[in-house]
């Protein structure tokens, strides 16, 4: 029987580690010739190596899929059209993009450099849009394709010490509904996943107190391979009418996020001052407010 993406042509960033790399293999699984993309580099961003890429194409031929491997940066934007190149010279085609590739520079923000902030930024946000142009024009001529975005809770609902991060992971968010609403038109879609999976990125995890070690342990339950379905589903023609949505993926559990909408108004037909607002604001719209509230308070139930 045919896999759900059988013949289709995805490009998987950050393919050789942790989710990517469950990605790649659930895509190449299920059908897909597969462009693994990843440099090597460390959890932080440094150094390159070329083996993880190529262990996971060598893992997919082994099984008698199709794959390539590329290691060049996707933080330049001439990288991104070679790496789309390189799909097409081998498989003809690029029907898929999944933008996981990432780096963490977890800092407090009055101790945040400028390399911090960029760095991130420019890996996360810059990289997914450098890949999801190089591909919107073989789109457009297709007539198809989807984008599979990898967002986060630090950046939907907030943790301390990411303001890059979480800048850049509601960036991706911002990008994929722009892509959704421009790309409509060419039955092209773009979607995000918010995923929960024990990887190298949440392995530094303080362990020192009884608490810290039974919530690890329930993160360790949630392994990236949890995480490759829903990616491989919503790549798939079978997900057609599902774009400019936020998924997330907790175990065997899969949430529909909701979206910023107006949710409370207050009008004076006189106008406003600041002594209007001082006597009236706070009265009629603070009990609407949204706590500062980190991933952990808002989703505070064990995985199942």
């Amino acid at each position: 029987m045919p896999g759900i993406v059988q013949d289709k042509v995805a490009i998987v960033t950050g393919g050789a580690r942790g989710i990517g790399r469950a990605i790649a293999l659930g895509m190449a699984a299920e059908g897909a010739s597969v462009v693994v993309c990843d440099i090597g580099a460390s959890l932080q961003g440094a150094g390159s190596d070329e083996g993880p890429a190529g262990e996971v194409v060598a893992e997919i031929k082994a099984k008698g899929g199709k794959a390539i491997a590329s290691t060049l940066s996707i933080s330049e934007p001439q990288n991104a059209d070679l790496i789309v190149k390189a799909a097409l010279d081998a498989f003809g085609r690029v029907d898929i993009l999944v933008n996981n590739a990432g780096i963490l520079r977890d800092v407090i923000f009055h101790k945040m450099s400028w390399s911090d902030w960029s760095d991130v930024i420019n890996v996360h946000l810059h990289g997914s849009f450098n890949m999801s142009r190089a591909v919107a024009g073989h789109f457009r001529e297709q007539q198809s394709g989807a984008y599979v975005h990898m967002t986060s809770t630090s950046g939907l609902i907030g943790n301390f010490g990411q303001a890059n991060y979480m800048a850049a992971k509601l960036g991706i968010m911002g990008l994929s509904r722009g892509i959704a609403l421009d790309m409509a038109r060419f039955k092209v879609r773009s979607n995000c996943i918010a995923p929960f999976a024990w990887t190298r990125m949440i392995d530094s995890i303080p362990v020192q107190t009884e608490e810290e070690k039974k919530r690890v342990e329930r993160f360790q339950q949630m392994t990236p391979e949890k995480i490759a379905p829903l990616a491989v589903y919503l790549g798939a023609d079978a997900a057609d009418g599902i774009s400019g949505q936020v998924f997330s993926v907790r175990n065997n559990e899969i949430y529909l996020f909701n979206q910023p909408r107006p949710i409370r108004t207050l009008h004076r037909s006189d106008g406003w001052t600041p002594s209007k607002l001082d006597q009236q604001l706070k009265g009629a719209l603070q009990g609407s407010f949204t706590p500062l509230e980190r991933t952990s308070d808002v989703i505070s139930w064990d995985p199942v």
